[in-house]
């Protein structure tokens, strides 16, 4: 992944950052739909929180706080959020809890669009570049490594991968830990841990919190890579691309969510590119009543959604440990024997047993 930028152009750059940017997002939701057995639908909001915090942060308007103090900071935001909403997340489960995060959504969308002083409203607001100890990550400087110029996705795709090793890292570690079992207690069966003395409410509540930082550092991420965040993008479909991102991945695994969010990410933007070689799908920006490339991506996407929880209910991962598995199992056997003289039987051995006079 470090050599890619040396070979691929800005396009296939930014797919990878947007991908990334997606995964991250969708490990925490896998945190805490696949492995607290929460729904939310509020994943979108807390992206806008993250997207929105490090912007105000680090722009004017605003504090114009140092940019790498304003990331850490709309990341801290976005937890804040996610703790303000967990006394509901800790007392409300299922569906009840989806339309509760759902209210978050439309809540978002409605501030987003009215705090013109913060958001910029419709129109959004520009995002400034991340800068580290004075390395600026955007295209303003130029830079060329072993010959490549490196511009602002070059810079950003070693961030990008930086960030993404972190989550991966972290996430492994919190499910393989204490806290990751009793998360998967508290999925399987409220009664049973709470038995084995599991804090019901405090683990909901815990699960929430780490589900948003995530999300704010995925939305941290995606605002650097657009260079613009505007509030149309931070809606319901943003929340139901990232539940599509998780379920098509596996539930409750970090390999899971970032192959899903790695599908469900970079097909538009493939069918976008390539829409005037596909069948069926008409050119961006045309009018003749045939399918653009986004609405069919949606429409293959929500066919794998299907076929998956139909034929393989545990995603893609699932898919490919039993994949791996079923070859290993092959690799493993033994050879054949080579027939050769039949041995004699225990029976035709054994010595006659005499008769007791």
């Amino acid at each position: 992944m470090c050599a890619l930028p040396f070979y691929l152009d800005a396009f296939w750059l930014r797919i990878g950052l947007f991908s990334m940017a997606a995964a991250i997002g969708a490990v925490g939701l896998g945190l805490l739909s696949g492995t607290a057995g929460q729904l939310s639908l509020g994943h979108a909001f807390f992206l806008a929180v993250g997207a929105y915090g490090y912007v105000w942060l680090a722009g004017e308007p605003g504090p114009g706080l140092p940019t790498a103090v304003a990331a850490v900071l709309a990341v801290l935001l976005a937890g804040a959020a996610g703790g303000l909403f967990s006394p509901v997340a800790g007392r409300v489960r299922g569906i009840y809890l989806g339309v509760a995060t759902l209210a978050l959504v439309f809540l978002g969308h409605h501030v987003l669009l009215t705090a013109d002083s913060v958001t910029g409203g419709f129109n959004g607001r520009s995002v400034p570049p991340l800068e580290l100890g004075g390395f600026s990550f955007s295209a303003d400087s130029e830079l060329t490594v072993l010959g490549v110029p490196f511009g602002a996705e070059e810079r950003l795709w070693y961030l990008g991968i930086a960030l993404f090793a972190l989550t991966w890292f972290t996430a492994r570690g919190l499910l393989r830990g204490r806290a990751g079992r009793a998360l998967a207690a508290l999925r399987d069966s409220e009664t049973a841990a709470a038995v084995m003395g599991v804090d019901v409410s405090r683990h909901r509540s815990a699960a929430f919190v780490v589900s948003s930082m995530y999300a704010g550092l995925a939305g941290v991420l995606l605002a650097l890579s657009f260079r613009r965040v505007v509030p149309d993008y931070f809606g319901l479909v943003l929340s139901v691309d990232y539940l599509a991102m998780i379920v098509i991945g596996g539930l409750g695994s970090v390999a899971g969510a970032t192959a899903g969010a790695v599908f469900v990410t970079a097909l538009p933007l493939l069918m976008t590119r390539y829409a005037a070689e596909l069948p069926l799908v008409a050119a961006p920006g045309t009018t003749d009543g045939t399918v653009g490339p986004t609405e069919a991506a949606r429409y293959l996407y929500g066919a794998a959604i299907v076929l998956i929880l139909l034929f393989a209910p545990d995603g893609l991962h699932g898919l490919a440990r039993r994949l791996r598995a079923r070859l290993g199992t092959r690799r493993a056997a033994p050879p054949p024997m080579k027939a050769g003289p039949a041995s004699p039987s225990p029976a035709s051995t054994a010595r006659a047993k005499e008769p007791t006079p």
